[in-house]
């Protein structure tokens, strides 16, 4: 067939005007926000733009790209063989919780004493020279006891706002939880009734990272970037410890959540990650992302129950439990969580709506397993200021290893091993132990990370709906809170029957928990084990998973 030079010219007209046509279409699709994830950064930007995608993060902690796409577009990029995966950027939310009345407030001042922190001080180990990194709202530069050392000196290195992707001199907190947050790990105040210092490691280097806004809400992008930058800049500001005091109700398994996945990079990178078990107790299998990630140290909540006595301390109720849906025991260890007293600016979000709370003048009381995370991320620095060698599961090892368990009169474990894991922690005697290898020894993260194998733990549920380890009797669970008055948080209690905290299961393709170990009511696997009932990652932009950076209870 052949066409006339004005055939010719028409027919390129409409070739033109149907291809701009298109173009046009495609530009006012409407857009959602994803993270593209490959086998390297290049590759997956190469067929990003080959598809006209937005890119807006660049995530080389996970090989990912955060991009915003038409549904077209996405479509496309799941056809390319070097796309690993595409998740949905989900909304990270806030939830608080107001609880009790606060004319009864009593709040906690000796929470660092409680822990045997006060000793190590006494031995001028502060967490000089060791510097933790805290994600969160941000952190008020304002508050002096936060900015400068137990020496007067600035301490406060750098903040990074990983909303912005920049470092912000000018940046602060107008929420208040990240600031609340650092102060009960770090505050420099000298309590003069107490005679100690309020904080854990009053003085520890600190480095800021926002990543959820004055709200207390955030992007998983933003998140991930939070955690690149971190990781990136852990040499040049000795960053050892990361506190992760939010938790997000998983919507996959631990290895498939891309949060997840840069924080098991975290540790690898020899960062020791403390993260928040989640205010979701106390039922069991309620534990939160990141905190189901099983090499990392995850903390549960304790209250001193409004008394000076430790024969009465009592697990919070709020304080969420394990064992995680691949069987892990979490949370490992627990710390003191409610009415802490930290510092806080009254004209702060949270002042503002909670200003009942504050017992003086910037200082408020503030309850959840955030707060409990910040006095492990604390007690950290301690231990690893007084030796700097220690490996981040050596350091998980310590802190188990001298936990010390809530016992019954009987000798029995008052709290199960699903609530409190191995006890509350004992920083004094956790430096001084000489146990380095009872943490994550049969886990491969390098496998893990590559994809190459993941890992199931050792808890199962029988059909009586019990929870217990498998190869053992001792430590059944019916999924009760208990407490009772008149035990003891003791030394010594031995893990018997050969259970071992570094139990890992190899996950393979088609495994399956055998006969009467199987999860019921909803939790029981199938095709391929997807998560049933809505817990899949899913394309709607409307599908939020909830992070409680903000959340917080009073007990």
């Amino acid at each position: 067939m052949t066409f006339s030079r004005n055939q010719a010219i028409l027919l390129i007209g409409i070739l033109s005007l149907i291809f701009t046509t298109i173009l046009w279409m495609t530009a006012k699709a409407p857009t959602q926000s994803f993270i593209v994830q490959g086998k390297d950064i290049q590759s997956v930007t190469r067929l990003i733009e080959r598809v006209g995608g937005q890119i807006t993060h660049t995530l080389p902690i996970i090989k990912a790209i955060g991009v915003n796409l038409t549904k077209q577009q996405k479509n496309t990029l799941q056809g390319y063989a070097d796309i690993r995966a595409i998740y949905q950027n989900r909304t990270i939310k806030n939830d608080y919780s107001k609880g009790n009345d606060a004319s009864d407030l009593n709040p906690d001042l000796n929470y660092a004493a409680r822990i045997e922190a006060d000793r190590l001080h006494d031995s001028n180990i502060n967490g000089s020279g060791i510097t933790i990194a805290f994600i969160d709202t941000g952190i008020d530069k304002k508050l002096k006891n936060i900015a400068k050392n137990i020496d007067s000196d600035k301490r406060l290195l750098v903040q990074f706002d990983a909303i912005k992707n920049e470092v912000d001199k000018a940046s602060s907190d107008q929420s208040g939880h990240g600031s609340h947050v650092a102060s009960i790990a770090t505050s420099s105040e000298w309590q003069k009734d107490e005679e100690n210092y309020t904080g854990i490691a009053p003085s520890a280097n600190i480095v800021s990272v926002k990543a959820f806004d004055d709200q207390g809400k955030g992007r998983y992008l933003d998140v991930i970037r939070a955690l690149d930058w971190v990781v990136s800049n852990k040499d040049t500001h000795n960053i050892r410890v990361l506190n992760l005091s939010f938790s997000a109700d998983p919507q996959s398994l631990y290895w498939d959540d891309p949060i997840n996945q840069a924080v098991m990079v975290a540790w690898q990178s020899g960062i020791v990650v403390v993260a928040s078990a989640g205010n979701r107790g106390p039922e069991a299998m309620t534990i939160g992302v990141p905190g189901n990630v099983p090499y990392i140290i995850t903390v549960g909540a304790m209250s001193n129950n409004k008394t000076s006595l430790v024969t009465d301390d009592i697990l919070t109720r709020f304080s969420s439990s394990g064992p995680t849906i691949e069987g892990f025991v979490k949370p490992e260890i627990v710390a003191p969580g409610s009415r802490l007293l930290g510092l806080m600016k009254e004209e702060t979000v949270i002042g503002k709506a909670h200003d009942d709370f504050f017992s003086s003048k910037n200082h408020f009381a503030m309850s959840g397993t955030s707060q409990a995370t910040a006095v492990v991320t604390g007690a950290i620095a301690l231990i690893l200021q007084q030796d700097p060698s220690l490996t981040p599961d050596m350091v998980k090892c310590k802190l188990m290893a001298t936990a010390q368990p809530a016992l019954s009169s009987e000798g029995k474990l008052a709290y199960s091993i699903f609530q409190q894991g191995a006890g509350m922690i004992n920083a004094y005697e956790a430096a001084h132990s000489t146990e380095k290898d009872c943490a994550n020894s049969l886990l491969d993260i390098e496998m893990d990370i590559q994809g190459d194998q993941h890992y199931a733990g050792s808890a199962r549920r029988d059909q009586a709906g019990n929870y217990y380890i498998e190869g053992t009797d001792e430590y059944t669970w019916d999924g009760d809170y208990a407490s009772e008055s008149g035990y003891m948080w003791r030394d010594g209690y031995m893990w018997r029957d050969g259970y071992m905290w570094r139990d890992g299961y190899m996950w393979r393709d088609g495994y399956m928990w055998r006969d009467g170990y199987m999860w019921r009511d909803g939790y029981m696997w199938r095709d391929g084990y997807m998560w049933r009932d809505g817990y899949m990652w899913r394309d709607s932009i409307n599908d939020a998973a909830n992070i409680d950076v903000n959340a917080w209870v009073v007990d």
